[in-house]
Protein backbone atom coordinates (compact mmCIF):
# COMPACT_ATOMS: atom_id res chain seq x y z
CA UNK A 1 0.00 0.00 0.00
CA UNK A 2 1.02 3.29 -0.29
CA UNK A 3 1.84 5.37 2.43
CA UNK A 4 3.41 8.17 1.10
CA UNK A 5 -0.10 10.17 1.11
CA UNK A 6 0.24 11.36 4.82
CA UNK A 7 4.42 12.33 5.68
CA UNK A 8 5.29 12.63 9.21
CA UNK A 9 8.38 12.79 10.84
CA UNK A 10 9.04 12.58 14.44
CA UNK A 11 11.16 14.88 16.59
CA UNK A 12 10.39 13.84 19.96
CA UNK A 13 12.53 10.58 19.23
CA UNK A 14 15.51 13.18 19.35
CA UNK A 15 15.03 13.02 22.99
CA UNK A 16 16.54 10.11 25.76
CA UNK A 17 14.54 7.11 25.37
CA UNK A 18 13.69 7.10 28.62
CA UNK A 19 10.81 9.57 27.60
CA UNK A 20 8.94 7.48 25.62
CA UNK A 21 8.81 3.29 23.78
CA UNK A 22 8.98 2.41 20.72
CA UNK A 23 5.60 0.56 19.80
CA UNK A 24 3.22 0.01 16.48
CA UNK A 25 -0.56 0.06 17.04
CA UNK A 26 -2.25 -2.80 17.19
CA UNK A 27 -3.77 -3.73 14.07
CA UNK A 28 -8.06 -4.47 14.80
CA UNK A 29 -10.20 -6.40 12.67
CA UNK A 30 -12.60 -5.05 9.70
CA UNK A 31 -11.94 -1.40 10.16
CA UNK A 32 -14.69 0.88 8.76
CA UNK A 33 -14.10 4.83 8.73
CA UNK A 34 -17.08 6.25 10.91
CA UNK A 35 -15.99 10.11 10.44
CA UNK A 36 -13.84 11.77 8.58
CA UNK A 37 -13.27 15.77 9.15
CA UNK A 38 -12.45 16.94 5.53
CA UNK A 39 -12.56 20.76 6.21
CA UNK A 40 -9.66 20.04 8.88
CA UNK A 41 -7.73 17.48 6.31
CA UNK A 42 -7.53 20.48 3.59
CA UNK A 43 -6.43 22.47 6.40
CA UNK A 44 -3.34 20.21 7.20
CA UNK A 45 -3.09 19.31 3.63
CA UNK A 46 -4.64 16.40 3.41
CA UNK A 47 -7.14 16.83 0.53
CA UNK A 48 -9.25 14.58 -0.75
CA UNK A 49 -8.44 14.04 -3.82
CA UNK A 50 -4.65 12.91 -2.45
CA UNK A 51 -6.72 9.80 -1.03
CA UNK A 52 -8.35 6.34 -1.64
CA UNK A 53 -11.23 5.26 1.25
CA UNK A 54 -8.85 2.26 2.26
CA UNK A 55 -5.57 4.30 2.19
CA UNK A 56 -7.46 6.15 5.40
CA UNK A 57 -8.76 3.28 6.77
CA UNK A 58 -5.77 1.64 6.79
CA UNK A 59 -3.32 4.25 8.67
CA UNK A 60 -6.10 6.12 10.57
CA UNK A 61 -6.90 2.85 12.49
CA UNK A 62 -3.43 1.78 12.84
CA UNK A 63 -3.19 -0.95 10.59
CA UNK A 64 -0.36 1.15 8.53
CA UNK A 65 2.02 3.12 9.30
CA UNK A 66 2.84 5.74 7.14
CA UNK A 67 5.73 7.24 5.84
CA UNK A 68 8.25 8.91 7.98
CA UNK A 69 6.25 7.86 10.89
CA UNK A 70 7.60 6.19 14.16
CA UNK A 71 4.82 5.45 16.46
CA UNK A 72 5.63 5.67 20.17
CA UNK A 73 3.96 5.86 23.47
CA UNK A 74 4.93 8.56 25.93
CA UNK A 75 5.92 8.64 28.90
CA UNK A 76 4.69 11.09 31.71
CA UNK A 77 3.16 10.68 35.43
CA UNK A 78 0.63 12.95 36.66
CA UNK A 79 -1.44 14.04 39.87
CA UNK A 80 -4.25 12.70 39.37
CA UNK A 81 -7.11 13.95 41.98
CA UNK A 82 -4.03 15.41 43.82
CA UNK A 83 -2.55 12.02 44.29
CA UNK A 84 0.73 11.13 42.39
CA UNK A 85 0.56 8.33 39.61
CA UNK A 86 2.96 6.89 37.12
CA UNK A 87 1.25 7.03 33.89
CA UNK A 88 2.12 6.97 30.35
CA UNK A 89 0.08 6.39 27.23
CA UNK A 90 -1.73 3.05 27.48
CA UNK A 91 -3.92 3.18 24.77
CA UNK A 92 -2.25 5.99 22.32
CA UNK A 93 0.40 5.86 20.22
CA UNK A 94 2.19 9.03 18.39
CA UNK A 95 2.59 8.04 15.05
CA UNK A 96 4.44 11.28 14.36
CA UNK A 97 4.56 14.92 13.25
CA UNK A 98 3.21 16.53 10.33
CA UNK A 99 4.07 19.95 8.79
CA UNK A 100 0.89 21.53 7.11
CA UNK A 101 0.94 23.99 4.20
CA UNK A 102 1.46 27.24 6.93
CA UNK A 103 4.43 25.41 8.46
CA UNK A 104 2.57 24.80 11.60
CA UNK A 105 4.31 21.30 13.50
CA UNK A 106 1.27 19.04 14.66
CA UNK A 107 0.99 15.73 16.68
CA UNK A 108 -0.72 12.98 14.77
CA UNK A 109 -1.82 10.49 17.70
CA UNK A 110 -4.23 7.15 17.76
CA UNK A 111 -6.21 6.93 20.76
CA UNK A 112 -7.17 3.21 21.71
CA UNK A 113 -4.62 1.97 19.12
CA UNK A 114 -3.62 -0.83 21.23
CA UNK A 115 -1.80 -2.01 24.53
CA UNK A 116 1.70 -0.59 25.39
CA UNK A 117 4.26 -0.50 27.79
CA UNK A 118 2.61 2.02 30.13
CA UNK A 119 -1.05 0.02 29.86
CA UNK A 120 -0.72 -1.74 33.01
CA UNK A 121 -4.10 -3.53 33.20
CA UNK A 122 -5.46 -1.88 30.44
CA UNK A 123 -7.04 -3.08 27.14
CA UNK A 124 -5.02 -0.37 25.49
CA UNK A 125 -8.87 -0.07 23.48
CA UNK A 126 -11.46 2.34 23.66
CA UNK A 127 -14.91 2.88 23.16
CA UNK A 128 -16.81 4.19 19.28
CA UNK A 129 -19.19 6.33 22.04
CA UNK A 130 -16.26 7.69 23.82
CA UNK A 131 -14.20 8.26 20.59
CA UNK A 132 -17.22 10.15 18.48
CA UNK A 133 -17.78 12.34 22.47
CA UNK A 134 -13.98 13.28 22.09
CA UNK A 135 -14.48 14.16 18.27
CA UNK A 136 -17.59 16.23 18.95
CA UNK A 137 -16.72 18.01 21.99
CA UNK A 138 -13.25 18.99 20.13
CA UNK A 139 -14.59 20.17 17.05
CA UNK A 140 -16.97 22.53 19.45
CA UNK A 141 -14.29 24.19 20.84
CA UNK A 142 -12.66 24.84 18.29
CA UNK A 143 -15.52 26.56 16.62
CA UNK A 144 -16.05 28.42 19.91
CA UNK A 145 -12.35 29.37 19.03
CA UNK A 146 -11.18 28.04 22.41
CA UNK A 147 -7.53 26.04 22.11
CA UNK A 148 -8.00 22.37 21.40
CA UNK A 149 -6.63 19.61 20.57
CA UNK A 150 -8.64 18.38 17.53
CA UNK A 151 -10.11 15.09 15.73
CA UNK A 152 -9.18 13.75 12.35
CA UNK A 153 -11.18 10.46 11.87
CA UNK A 154 -12.98 7.53 13.76
CA UNK A 155 -12.63 4.06 12.65
CA UNK A 156 -14.73 1.48 14.39
CA UNK A 157 -13.57 -2.46 14.13
CA UNK A 158 -15.85 -5.30 14.72
CA UNK A 159 -14.47 -6.69 17.36
CA UNK A 160 -16.32 -5.80 20.83
CA UNK A 161 -15.37 -4.75 24.18
CA UNK A 162 -15.86 -4.48 28.10
CA UNK A 163 -16.66 -1.87 29.78
CA UNK A 164 -19.91 -1.91 31.85
CA UNK A 165 -21.09 -3.46 28.94
CA UNK A 166 -20.14 -5.15 25.56
CA UNK A 167 -19.62 -2.37 23.36
CA UNK A 168 -17.90 -1.29 19.66
CA UNK A 169 -14.45 -0.71 19.72
CA UNK A 170 -12.99 2.38 17.93
CA UNK A 171 -9.99 4.29 17.25
CA UNK A 172 -9.19 8.27 17.28
CA UNK A 173 -7.16 10.62 15.38
CA UNK A 174 -6.00 13.32 17.45
CA UNK A 175 -4.16 16.17 16.24
CA UNK A 176 -2.15 18.68 19.10
CA UNK A 177 0.09 20.93 19.03
CA UNK A 178 1.89 18.61 20.83
CA UNK A 179 1.07 15.92 23.75
CA UNK A 180 3.53 17.61 26.38
CA UNK A 181 2.23 17.72 29.18
CA UNK A 182 2.87 18.78 32.89
CA UNK A 183 3.04 15.35 33.68
CA UNK A 184 5.86 15.05 31.31
CA UNK A 185 7.66 17.19 33.26
CA UNK A 186 7.15 15.71 36.55
CA UNK A 187 8.30 12.19 35.29
CA UNK A 188 11.18 13.39 33.49
CA UNK A 189 12.29 15.25 37.03
CA UNK A 190 11.30 11.91 39.30
CA UNK A 191 12.64 9.14 37.25
CA UNK A 192 14.74 10.83 33.98
CA UNK A 193 17.51 13.12 35.67
CA UNK A 194 18.45 16.27 35.56
CA UNK A 195 20.13 16.05 31.83
CA UNK A 196 17.28 14.60 30.36
CA UNK A 197 14.60 17.12 32.51
CA UNK A 198 17.26 20.27 30.96
CA UNK A 199 16.60 18.44 27.22
CA UNK A 200 13.34 17.95 27.46
CA UNK A 201 12.94 22.26 28.46
CA UNK A 202 14.91 23.22 25.56
CA UNK A 203 13.36 21.20 23.26
CA UNK A 204 9.53 22.30 24.32
CA UNK A 205 10.78 26.05 24.29
CA UNK A 206 12.33 25.43 20.81
CA UNK A 207 8.81 24.01 19.48
CA UNK A 208 6.33 25.71 21.27
CA UNK A 209 8.18 29.44 22.38
CA UNK A 210 10.94 29.91 19.86
CA UNK A 211 10.52 33.50 20.26
CA UNK A 212 10.92 34.21 23.63
CA UNK A 213 14.54 35.43 24.59
CA UNK A 214 17.56 33.57 25.81
CA UNK A 215 17.32 33.01 29.73
CA UNK A 216 20.49 31.65 31.70
CA UNK A 217 17.38 29.77 33.37
CA UNK A 218 15.07 28.13 31.19
CA UNK A 219 12.50 26.97 34.01
CA UNK A 220 11.52 30.12 34.84
CA UNK A 221 10.83 30.92 31.22
CA UNK A 222 8.96 28.24 30.58
CA UNK A 223 6.90 28.38 33.68
CA UNK A 224 6.04 31.55 32.72
CA UNK A 225 4.70 30.75 29.06
CA UNK A 226 2.38 28.37 30.15
CA UNK A 227 0.94 30.06 32.84
CA UNK A 228 0.67 32.58 30.45
CA UNK A 229 -1.03 30.42 28.20
CA UNK A 230 -3.42 28.43 30.71
CA UNK A 231 -4.30 31.70 32.04
CA UNK A 232 -5.86 32.70 28.57
CA UNK A 233 -7.41 28.59 28.15
CA UNK A 234 -9.13 28.87 31.96
CA UNK A 235 -10.55 32.54 30.95
CA UNK A 236 -12.15 30.77 28.08
CA UNK A 237 -13.93 27.87 29.96
CA UNK A 238 -15.32 30.16 32.21
CA UNK A 239 -16.75 32.26 29.08
CA UNK A 240 -18.37 29.05 27.43
CA UNK A 241 -19.44 27.82 30.69
CA UNK A 242 -16.84 24.73 30.11
CA UNK A 243 -16.24 21.96 32.22
CA UNK A 244 -13.29 19.69 31.66
CA UNK A 245 -13.64 17.62 34.86
CA UNK A 246 -10.70 15.58 35.03
CA UNK A 247 -8.09 18.48 35.31
CA UNK A 248 -4.91 16.18 36.33
CA UNK A 249 -1.63 17.22 35.76
CA UNK A 250 -1.09 15.17 32.86
CA UNK A 251 -4.24 16.06 31.18
CA UNK A 252 -3.20 19.71 31.67
CA UNK A 253 -0.64 20.51 28.03
CA UNK A 254 2.24 22.96 28.28
CA UNK A 255 1.13 24.05 24.71
CA UNK A 256 -2.14 25.67 26.19
CA UNK A 257 -4.81 23.69 24.79
CA UNK A 258 -7.63 21.86 25.59
CA UNK A 259 -7.31 18.08 25.37
CA UNK A 260 -8.85 15.02 26.95
CA UNK A 261 -12.30 15.07 26.52
CA UNK A 262 -13.38 12.41 28.70
CA UNK A 263 -15.81 13.75 31.65
CA UNK A 264 -16.45 16.98 30.35
CA UNK A 265 -19.68 18.70 29.68
CA UNK A 266 -21.04 22.40 29.22
CA UNK A 267 -23.11 23.91 31.98
CA UNK A 268 -26.81 25.01 31.35
CA UNK A 269 -27.95 26.20 34.49
CA UNK A 270 -25.40 28.74 36.13
CA UNK A 271 -24.34 26.72 39.68
CA UNK A 272 -20.47 27.54 40.32
CA UNK A 273 -20.18 24.29 41.53
CA UNK A 274 -21.48 21.94 39.16
CA UNK A 275 -19.94 19.05 38.12
CA UNK A 276 -20.31 16.23 36.33
CA UNK A 277 -17.47 13.75 35.75
CA UNK A 278 -18.74 10.29 37.73
CA UNK A 279 -15.51 9.94 39.49
CA UNK A 280 -15.12 13.52 40.88
CA UNK A 281 -16.99 12.97 44.34
CA UNK A 282 -15.66 15.75 45.90
CA UNK A 283 -16.20 18.55 43.30
CA UNK A 284 -12.60 19.12 43.46
CA UNK A 285 -13.02 20.30 39.23
CA UNK A 286 -16.34 21.53 39.58
CA UNK A 287 -16.91 24.95 37.87
CA UNK A 288 -15.69 27.24 40.07
CA UNK A 289 -12.39 25.62 41.10
CA UNK A 290 -10.81 25.18 37.15
CA UNK A 291 -8.21 28.32 38.20
CA UNK A 292 -7.56 26.94 40.89
CA UNK A 293 -6.79 23.65 39.84
CA UNK A 294 -4.84 25.12 37.17
CA UNK A 295 -2.69 27.08 39.44
CA UNK A 296 -2.42 24.70 41.64
CA UNK A 297 -1.25 21.96 38.48
CA UNK A 298 1.44 24.64 37.49
CA UNK A 299 2.99 24.80 40.99
CA UNK A 300 3.66 20.89 40.69
CA UNK A 301 5.46 21.97 37.07
CA UNK A 302 7.19 24.63 39.17
CA UNK A 303 7.97 21.92 41.52
CA UNK A 304 9.63 19.62 38.47
CA UNK A 305 11.42 22.39 36.83
CA UNK A 306 12.97 24.01 40.16
CA UNK A 307 16.67 22.87 39.27
CA UNK A 308 16.46 24.73 35.71
CA UNK A 309 14.30 28.11 37.44
CA UNK A 310 17.74 28.99 39.71
CA UNK A 311 20.83 27.28 40.58
CA UNK A 312 20.09 27.59 44.51
CA UNK A 313 17.09 25.79 45.77
CA UNK A 314 16.14 28.59 48.18
CA UNK A 315 16.23 31.24 45.01
CA UNK A 316 14.39 29.22 42.74
CA UNK A 317 11.57 28.53 45.17
CA UNK A 318 11.09 32.13 45.88
CA UNK A 319 11.25 33.21 41.80
CA UNK A 320 8.49 30.36 41.69
CA UNK A 321 6.53 31.57 44.39
CA UNK A 322 6.43 34.89 43.25
CA UNK A 323 5.31 33.95 39.55
CA UNK A 324 2.78 31.71 41.18
CA UNK A 325 1.24 34.03 43.41
CA UNK A 326 0.55 36.67 40.75
CA UNK A 327 -2.10 33.96 38.98
CA UNK A 328 -5.55 35.00 40.93
CA UNK A 329 -4.68 38.72 40.40
CA UNK A 330 -3.93 38.52 36.77
CA UNK A 331 -6.95 35.60 36.26
CA UNK A 332 -9.22 38.46 37.74
CA UNK A 333 -7.83 40.73 35.36
CA UNK A 334 -8.77 38.35 32.35
CA UNK A 335 -12.18 37.60 33.99
CA UNK A 336 -13.03 40.81 34.06
CA UNK A 337 -12.33 41.84 30.80
CA UNK A 338 -14.05 38.99 29.61
CA UNK A 339 -16.79 39.35 31.56
CA UNK A 340 -17.43 43.02 30.66
CA UNK A 341 -17.13 42.28 27.02
CA UNK A 342 -19.92 39.57 27.45
CA UNK A 343 -22.25 42.26 28.75
CA UNK A 344 -21.07 45.23 26.22
CA UNK A 345 -18.96 47.32 27.98
CA UNK A 346 -15.55 47.99 29.09
CA UNK A 347 -13.92 47.37 32.51
CA UNK A 348 -13.70 51.17 33.92
CA UNK A 349 -13.73 50.14 38.17
CA UNK A 350 -15.25 48.05 40.96
CA UNK A 351 -18.87 49.55 39.84
CA UNK A 352 -18.32 46.85 36.51
CA UNK A 353 -17.08 44.30 39.05
CA UNK A 354 -20.29 44.82 41.13
CA UNK A 355 -22.12 44.94 38.18
CA UNK A 356 -21.08 41.82 36.86
CA UNK A 357 -21.43 39.50 40.50
CA UNK A 358 -25.03 40.97 40.32
CA UNK A 359 -25.50 39.34 37.38
CA UNK A 360 -24.14 35.89 38.41
CA UNK A 361 -25.91 35.76 41.80
CA UNK A 362 -29.35 36.60 39.87
CA UNK A 363 -28.12 33.90 37.42
CA UNK A 364 -27.17 31.88 40.46
CA UNK A 365 -30.59 32.31 42.32
CA UNK A 366 -32.65 31.78 39.72
CA UNK A 367 -30.91 28.69 38.14
CA UNK A 368 -30.90 30.60 34.62
CA UNK A 369 -29.16 29.47 31.56
CA UNK A 370 -25.60 30.79 31.00
CA UNK A 371 -25.53 30.54 27.50
CA UNK A 372 -29.23 32.02 26.91
CA UNK A 373 -28.72 34.46 29.24
CA UNK A 374 -25.88 36.38 27.71
CA UNK A 375 -27.30 35.59 24.11
CA UNK A 376 -30.49 37.42 25.23
CA UNK A 377 -28.32 40.28 26.27
CA UNK A 378 -27.03 39.90 22.87
CA UNK A 379 -29.44 39.02 20.36
CA UNK A 380 -32.74 39.78 22.22
CA UNK A 381 -36.17 38.46 21.17
CA UNK A 382 -34.92 35.00 19.55
CA UNK A 383 -33.71 34.05 23.37
CA UNK A 384 -36.10 35.33 24.98
CA UNK A 385 -37.79 33.65 28.00
CA UNK A 386 -40.12 34.65 31.11
CA UNK A 387 -37.36 34.46 33.61
CA UNK A 388 -35.76 37.41 31.75
CA UNK A 389 -39.25 39.83 32.08
CA UNK A 390 -38.78 39.44 35.95
CA UNK A 391 -38.94 42.58 38.00
CA UNK A 392 -35.51 42.03 39.58
CA UNK A 393 -33.49 40.99 36.26
CA UNK A 394 -35.14 44.28 34.53
CA UNK A 395 -33.50 46.55 36.69
CA UNK A 396 -30.34 45.02 36.73
CA UNK A 397 -30.79 45.51 32.67
CA UNK A 398 -31.67 48.85 33.69
CA UNK A 399 -28.38 49.71 35.49
CA UNK A 400 -26.17 47.92 32.60
CA UNK A 401 -28.30 50.32 29.49
CA UNK A 402 -27.13 53.50 31.73
CA UNK A 403 -23.48 51.94 32.29
CA UNK A 404 -23.64 51.62 28.28
CA UNK A 405 -24.47 55.16 28.11
CA UNK A 406 -20.84 56.24 29.34
CA UNK A 407 -19.25 53.83 26.03
CA UNK A 408 -18.39 55.82 23.24
CA UNK A 409 -17.44 52.75 20.93
CA UNK A 410 -20.82 51.16 20.76
CA UNK A 411 -20.74 49.19 17.43
CA UNK A 412 -17.19 47.73 18.41
CA UNK A 413 -18.87 46.70 22.00
CA UNK A 414 -21.57 44.84 20.22
CA UNK A 415 -19.16 42.95 17.83
CA UNK A 416 -17.59 42.44 20.99
CA UNK A 417 -20.56 40.44 22.71
CA UNK A 418 -20.96 38.59 19.57
CA UNK A 419 -17.53 37.23 19.69
CA UNK A 420 -17.59 35.97 23.55
CA UNK A 421 -21.41 34.85 23.26
CA UNK A 422 -21.88 32.13 21.63
CA UNK A 423 -25.70 31.30 20.43
CA UNK A 424 -25.64 27.32 21.34
CA UNK A 425 -23.02 25.00 22.79
CA UNK A 426 -23.42 21.14 22.63
CA UNK A 427 -26.18 20.86 25.23
CA UNK A 428 -25.84 17.46 27.25
CA UNK A 429 -28.92 15.97 25.80
CA UNK A 430 -27.84 16.83 22.62
CA UNK A 431 -24.60 15.22 23.07
CA UNK A 432 -26.01 11.80 23.79
CA UNK A 433 -28.89 11.61 21.61
CA UNK A 434 -25.70 12.19 18.80
CA UNK A 435 -23.74 9.62 20.05
CA UNK A 436 -26.58 7.13 20.55
CA UNK A 437 -27.84 7.71 17.30
CA UNK A 438 -24.13 7.44 15.82
CA UNK A 439 -24.39 4.17 17.71
CA UNK A 440 -26.84 2.19 15.53
CA UNK A 441 -25.66 3.96 12.39
CA UNK A 442 -27.80 6.96 11.98
CA UNK A 443 -25.62 10.08 11.23
CA UNK A 444 -28.19 12.58 10.40
CA UNK A 445 -28.78 14.58 13.34
CA UNK A 446 -24.35 14.29 13.55
CA UNK A 447 -23.86 15.71 10.72
CA UNK A 448 -26.03 18.72 10.69
CA UNK A 449 -25.60 19.31 14.13
CA UNK A 450 -21.54 19.20 13.73
CA UNK A 451 -22.00 21.73 11.10
CA UNK A 452 -24.07 23.95 13.63
CA UNK A 453 -21.30 23.65 16.02
CA UNK A 454 -18.46 24.25 13.84
CA UNK A 455 -19.60 27.99 13.58
CA UNK A 456 -21.45 28.41 17.11
CA UNK A 457 -21.10 32.41 16.80
CA UNK A 458 -23.70 32.91 13.72
CA UNK A 459 -26.97 34.01 14.74
CA UNK A 460 -27.96 32.51 11.48
CA UNK A 461 -27.66 28.64 12.52
CA UNK A 462 -30.33 29.94 15.09
CA UNK A 463 -32.65 26.67 15.71
CA UNK A 464 -34.92 26.12 18.94
CA UNK A 465 -34.05 22.89 19.10
CA UNK A 466 -30.44 22.81 19.52
CA UNK A 467 -30.29 26.20 21.75
CA UNK A 468 -32.42 25.17 24.45
CA UNK A 469 -31.57 23.66 27.57
CA UNK A 470 -33.68 20.27 28.32
CA UNK A 471 -36.92 20.97 30.69
CA UNK A 472 -35.74 18.74 33.37
CA UNK A 473 -32.69 20.26 34.00
CA UNK A 474 -28.83 18.13 34.51
CA UNK A 475 -30.42 16.64 36.81
CA UNK A 476 -28.42 13.57 37.47
CA UNK A 477 -26.01 13.97 34.21
CA UNK A 478 -22.67 12.03 34.09
CA UNK A 479 -20.10 11.80 32.12
CA UNK A 480 -17.42 9.18 32.00
CA UNK A 481 -14.12 8.35 30.70
CA UNK A 482 -14.59 5.54 28.82
CA UNK A 483 -11.53 3.64 30.28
Amino acid sequence: METKKLQLENTYITLPEKLYSKVNPTKIIQPELVVWNEGFASQLGLSEEHWKAEDKVKIFSGNAIPSGATPIAQAYAGHQFGHFTMLGDGRAHLLGELIDPNGSRFDIQLKGSGITPYSRRGDGRATLKSMLREYLISEAMHGLKIPTSRSLAVVKSSEKIWREKQETMAVLTRVASSHLRVGTFEYAKRFAGLEVLEELTKYTLNRHFPNLPDNKFIGHTLLEAVMDKQLELVVNWWRVGFIHGVMNTDNTGIAGETFDYGPCAFMNAYHPETVYSSIDHGGRYAFENQPGIIQWNLSVLAGALLPLIDNEQEKAIEKAQRLLQSFPQLFEIKWRKMMCYKIGITYKDEKDQALIKELLTWMQEKGADFTNTFAYLTYGEAYDAPLFHQEDFQNWKQKLEKRKQQEHNALELANKMKQSNPCFIPRNHLVEQALEQMENGNNRFWNTWIKALQDPYNIKNFNSEIVQPPENGDYGYQTFCGT
